[in-house]
């Protein structure tokens, strides 16, 4: 009897070690409900946009409440650090690791080792690089986020307008800017064939190397009718030159850095479209999470969250947003959870990413 009994008890206590750990088919084959610790490595800490990403990440660990998430990134662009953080992420976040790079391509052997290592992994914002095998994309339609910001340009600029319309580039050579930059331009062409557009010129991503590209591209171009940018400082850059020199001319941008936000509302920029990069920090940890504690499978493909426009009609709502954590969280809450709720409607294949 007290051999049957030690033996039922053996298998008791078995039960409820395999408790929270049951298989899912087509799943990671374990539920877990303990601590998770998870990692988001983002490019700066100095930007706007990286900042909202991180926020949105850091909302979703807050949601779950058993979660450790490791957000880090360097201060200002620095490609080798930031691989840096990302090989230390590995060591410490083996329950999944969410990546956001302006170098995606020096990411393919830290990728390849978490991967090897048995760690999640999901790309944030940018494509992950080729020789990978990261097969979740969360990030908006950047030809999308420049072709609104162009419709909206047009409506300010009457049909058979003449003049030139300079464009910046924050970082020449990084894929998704230039996805911006083909949108914008599209309808620019099609919509307004008389302008004339310049550039895009390179205008630097960090604040004060941006004011001070812009600035000089402003003073070579005193005809412009317009400088349009598509990265987050330029909003912040264009309404500042305004007030300064006193002239005129509009002015949009990317992004939702808190000064450009100020300049929609005093009428300083004409409009922003915004990536919603907050939205893509928390899908990223959100997917990670019920990867995680349900079991089940991550997504394959590019999930695009979509855009937003922003201007006179709808900035006081945005401003309420943008307040602190608790309001931008309230916002989004009805937006993450029908998002969450119907994956098929978010997800295309990686190859369709633009």
């Amino acid at each position: 009897m007290r051999i049957r009994s030690f033996a039922l008890t053996t298998l008791l206590i078995g039960a409820v070690a395999l408790t929270g750990c049951t298989s899912d088919s087509g799943g990671s084959g374990k539920k877990k409900t303990g601590k998770l610790k998870l990692g988001f490595v983002y490019a700066t800490t100095t930007q706007n946009p990286f900042q909202e990403m991180a926020f949105g990440a850091k909302a979703a660990a807050a949601a779950d409440g058993k979660v450790t998430l490791n957000a880090s990134a360097p201060t200002g662009v620095n490609g080798p650090a930031q691989v840096q953080l990302f090989r230390s992420a590995i060591r410490n976040s083996k329950d999944g690791l969410a990546l956001q790079s302006l170098a995606p391509d020096l990411f393919v052997r830290p990728l390849v080792q978490a991967d090897d290592d048995g760690i999640p992994t999901v790309a944030v914002d940018a494509a992950p690089p080729k020789g990978t095998k990261t097969k979740l994309f969360i990030g908006n339609s950047n030809t999308e986020v420049g072709r609104a910001l162009g419709e909206e340009f047009v409506k300010h600029v009457p049909k058979g307008t003449r003049g030139e319309v300079v464009i910046g580039n924050d970082i020449p050579g990084l894929r998704l800017l230039s996805q911006r930059i083909d949108g914008l331009t599209s309808v620019i062409k099609k919509e307004r064939p008389e302008l004339t557009i310049k550039g895009p010129f390179d205008s630097k991503s960090e604040p004060t190397d941006n004011y001070n590209a812009w600035n000089s591209i402003v003073k070579a171009n005193p005809k412009a009718i317009a400088f349009l940018g598509v990265g987050g400082q330029d909003g912040v850059s264009l309404p500042l030159i305004q007030k300064q020199t006193g002239r005129k001319f509009l002015a949009g941008s990317c992004d939702i850095d808190p000064a450009a936000l100020k300049a929609v509302k005093d009428g300083s920029l004409f409009a922003l479209s915004s990536p919603e990069h907050w939205l893509k920090g928390y899908v990223a940890l959100q997917l990670m999470i019920d990867h995680q504690r349900k079991g089940t499978k991550l997504p394959e493909g590019w999930w695009n969250p979509g855009t937003l426009v922003i201007n006179a009609a709808n900035i006081d709502q945005v401003l309420a947003r943008q307040v602190n954590e608790q309001s931008r969280t309230a916002y989004f809450k009805t937006i993450t959870q029908e998002q969450l709720a119907n994956p098929g409607k978010y997800l295309k294949p990686l190859s369709q990413a633009d």
